[in-house]
């Protein structure tokens, strides 16, 4: 699930390979203030890691360019990762402890909605099968999980599977590259309403 704040097409789904992009991303930068701001920073994703050309390229590419400097399960925030669950039950309950986290630490907040959007990925890639390691589990402290991964990304190995700890017995994955990524289309839509406590109430939009 990711924010649908985010714009639904962005110049990666624009252009078919890294030439057309230079070329596009150049022209774009000189009349749209917006585009630096949508395409994150490209400094932190090499070229050719980009999956130009499949369906969803901004959705696999965003969060390797947007990246959260406050980190993740697997990353100190120095690098991204595109995180994926098995079922939307599952994406649910991983976002919604994240943001009501990210709710209760506004001060003064007493009422909030986020709107949610799902993207179904199709990924192919072989992975670190990691469901069976207690240590990286664990629900808060992310201390050896961030060793771990900064070892797998290190050893360019393409991610990790491991077990989700909003979802018992669920199965997410952590994808060290958009390169993976096959395929990433929009499905569905929620809303988040946080109460001043905790998201009190998740409900899916009919658009």
């Amino acid at each position: 699930m990711v924010n649908s704040k985010f714009p639904p097409t962005t110049l990666f789904d624009d252009v078919m390979d890294s030439e057309d992009f230079d070329t596009a991303y150049a022209l774009q930068a000189l009349t749209n203030p917006r585009i630096l701001n949508e395409l994150g920073d490209l400094n932190l994703i090499q070229k050719n890691e980009i999956p130009y050309g499949i369906s969803g390229a901004n959705y696999a590419t965003a969060p390797f360019t947007h990246v959260n400097p406050q980190g993740s399960r697997f990353s100190d925030g120095s690098f991204g990762i595109l995180y994926l669950a098995d079922t939307a039950k599952t994406a649910i309950a991983e976002t919604r402890y994240h943001q009501e986290n990210y709710l209760r630490n506004i001060e003064g907040l007493h009422y909030d909605t986020i709107d949610m959007r799902f993207i179904k990925v199709i990924f192919s890639a072989k992975l670190i099968d990691a469901v069976v390691m207690d240590a990286i589990h664990a629900p808060d402290d992310y201390t050896l999980s961030r060793t771990f991964g900064a070892k797998v990304k290190q050893s360019g190995d393409a991610g990790i599977q491991y077990h989700s700890v909003r979802n018992n017995g669920a199965i997410c994955w952590a994808l060290m590259s958009p390169m993976y990524v096959e395929s990433a289309v929009q499905t569905r839509h929620f809303e988040f309403i946080y109460d001043g406590r905790g998201i009190s109430t998740v409900r899916e939009l009919q658009l």
